[in-house]
């Protein structure tokens, strides 16, 4: 008996690591009852999150979050935002100090199992590399033995570098900081030769060099890097609207539907248009949103296409080609669920 209750109140413990805060179960709730939906996301990330003169977010996060709100809203600009630096992000999904964090995490075993989150949709499929100085003489991640690196701590990206220099055989300096802002800055300075961090990072940090042109990415992607935004594990339904919001854009994009052509296209014939703009059924019921969740996302932001030109795409300063973010009938990973 001894051990069977003591066998129970471990399995009782374990639950409640997992469990969170008492209103754990109820985000969209509190979320309609204030009135907005509480982002966490990057401090200052150009083409993903980043605050205009007058304090106005802009970016590829910034939409997903704006997406969010319009679906449960109907009202993009229903969501604030707050500035979260590696260290401190998944801390405040889990106090409830943010309601989803948006904020180029990466998907891992440890994350996804022990940190009482969930990571409901992969939104960027991203790899971590290397910038150097033109002046540096390099052209290959395989010739830095020796060199100095600049890395954000507390992220994967730290892991990563680890275990590309050691399986290379190659020694190198690690000179990291808390923030991803300082340590760009510090590459910037001079205070290191490289510096790593996603992709999709240096295309957008590399905006802010003096002389972009004098900066190379080099070629090698040492990682995988599955983005996705973060909610506290034990709300499915708050995890099944993050997650359909994400689906809403790709299934968009798969069936042509633009911010420009969805009040034409509720007149469409085709029955998997008039399911998803909530002319047929009403499947957001099950997630506690309105038949015509999937219209308001696109009417406020567009489809994923959209969304990615103008952040970090082709009609964007970073220039991100599509790549494992094309949609799968174009070579790409992007899958949209059917909504039926």
């Amino acid at each position: 008996m001894a051990a069977r209750w003591l066998s129970a109140l471990a399995i009782g413990i374990c639950v409640s690591a997992f469990a969170g805060p008492a209103d754990a179960q109820q985000v969209l709730a509190n979320v309609k009852q204030k009135g907005f939906v509480q982002c966490g996301t990057n401090p200052a990330l150009p083409g993903f999150a980043q605050p205009d003169a007058q304090g106005n977010w802009n970016g590829f996060n910034v939409l997903y979050c704006r997406a969010l709100a319009a679906a449960i809203f109907g009202d993009g600009t229903k969501a604030r935002f707050t500035p979260l630096s590696p260290k401190d992000r998944f801390t405040a999904v889990q106090s409830g100090e943010v309601d989803v964090l948006i904020a180029n995490a990466t998907v891992t075993a440890s994350r996804d199992t022990a940190l009482g989150l969930s990571f409901p949709a992969v939104n960027f499929y991203d790899g971590q590399g290397f910038m150097v100085r033109k002046k540096l003489g390099v052209s290959s991640a395989k010739e830095l033995s020796g060199v100095s690196v600049c890395v954000t701590q507390g992220t994967t990206t730290e892991l990563n570098l680890a275990d590309y220099f050691r399986s290379q055989g190659m020694k190198y300096e690690v000179v990291g900081f808390a923030a991803t802002d300082e340590s760009y800055k510090a590459y910037d300075s001079g205070r290191c030769d490289v510096y790593t961090t996603d992709m999709s990072g240096l295309y957008a940090q590399r905006l802010r060099a003096a002389d972009p042109d004098e900066h190379v990415i080099l070629p090698e992607i040492i990682s995988k890097e599955p983005l996705a935004a973060a909610v506290r594990k034990g709300d499915t339904q708050w995890a099944d609207v993050v997650k359909w919001v994400h689906m809403a854009l790709i299934d968009a994009e798969e069936l042509g539907i633009t911010k420009a052509n969805a009040d034409e296209m509720l007149k469409s014939s085709n029955p998997e248009i008039r399911r998803m703009l909530g002319v047929e059924g009403s499947y957001g019921e099950g997630m506690g949103l309105p038949k015509d969740w999937a219209y308001r996302i696109v009417k406020a932001v567009g489809n994923y296409a959209e969304v990615y030109d103008v952040t970090v795409g082709e009609a964007s300063p970073l220039k991100i080609k599509r790549g494992p973010n094309a949609l799968w009938s174009k070579g790409g990973l992007q899958y949209g669920l059917p909504v039926r």
